[in-house]
């Protein structure tokens, strides 16, 4: 293997150079070139993009995944490009032992019965709910860590990259300052228009990418209202299948108990609310007269 020695001399005497540069400017024994205004405004606004975006990142995969094990997991799947196991929702396992004890107790008897109709509802939830996490994944989540891992690492490391520059352009300044004879001020102020240039290039770089992290808020707003959408899908389909389960377990409600006062006149024990609305479900009985009971207690004599 080739090594370029000079190559690495020079890196080594640069690395220094940056190294004694930054302590000065920490004592405060040199002065320190500021950027200009604007890229600093730009560079504000960038840090701020990316410190709020890792954290709305974190929180939505929180929502998304609560299991910090899975998310872990599904962490190294991603690296390793391998497909994320398909895990089965909470509400899908509430189901599936809903389901077991009604067919254990027996689908011929009201509970087992409304247990099966409650616990196929639950693993449609739950298929409901996987749905959404894979909807939202793919609308929200993914385009953030895509701006995260690509855009925002290459201007973080440009940032690096003018930062270094910087220090190289203060370095040359003092180098011009501390110069004794002419053919040492003819040298320093040669290497420092050269340190000038490239940190001006490097500026105009870095300037360019930070105004396409200012831009990219626009896309991010595209995809929120991507994930509001699929938000709002997900709760209404939720809604319908609740409906309808409230639908089949009122039509199997059983009819409510009556009370037979002396052989003739039979008395219907006061219905709840719910029950009261759905008494075109539970028809009287055919010659049945219904009355009204009131009881008089004198709370003293008890």
């Amino acid at each position: 293997m080739d090594i370029n020695v000079k190559k690495l001399v020079k890196d080594a005497g640069a690395a220094l150079s940056r190294v004694v540069q930054l302590t000065e400017e920490t004592l405060g024994t040199s002065e320190k070139t500021e950027l200009d205004a604007h890229l600093e405004h730009l560079a504000d606004r960038a840090n701020a993009t990316k410190t709020w975006t890792e954290k709305i990142l974190r929180n939505m995969e929180a929502v998304l995944t609560p299991n910090p094990g899975n998310r872990i997991e599904d962490f190294f799947y991603e690296k390793i490009d391998k497909k994320k196991p398909n895990r089965l929702s909470n509400l899908e396992y509430v189901g599936m032992d809903m389901i077991e004890a009604g067919n254990d107790f027996g689908p011929g008897i009201a509970y087992g019965s409304a247990l099966n109709k409650v616990g196929q509802c639950q693993q449609k939830l739950g298929q409901i709910e996987r749905n959404f996490i894979k909807d939202a994944a793919n609308c929200y989540i993914q385009p953030l860590r895509k701006f995260l891992e690509g855009e925002m690492k290459t201007v973080t490391k440009e940032m690096s990259i003018l930062e270094n520059k910087r220090l190289d352009l203060d370095a040359c300044k003092n180098r011009v300052r501390k110069a004794r004879s002419m053919l040492g001020q003819q040298s320093a102020e040669r290497e420092l228009r050269v340190a000038q240039s490239e940190f001006d290039r490097q500026a105009e770089i870095v300037k360019l990418l930070l105004e396409g992290v200012s831009s990219s808020q626009a896309g991010h707003l595209r995809c929120l209202h991507e994930f509001v959408e699929a938000q709002a899908r997900y709760y209404a389909q939720c809604h319908a299948a609740m409906q309808d389960l409230q639908r089949e377990l009122a039509g199997a409600r059983q009819p409510s108990p009556l009370l037979r006062v002396n052989s003739e006149d039979v008395i219907e024990l006061t219905p709840s609310p719910s029950e009261s609305q759905n008494s075109s479900i539970n028809p009287p009985l055919a010659g049945s007269t219904y009355i009204t009971a009131t009881f008089d207690t004198d709370i003293s004599k008890v």
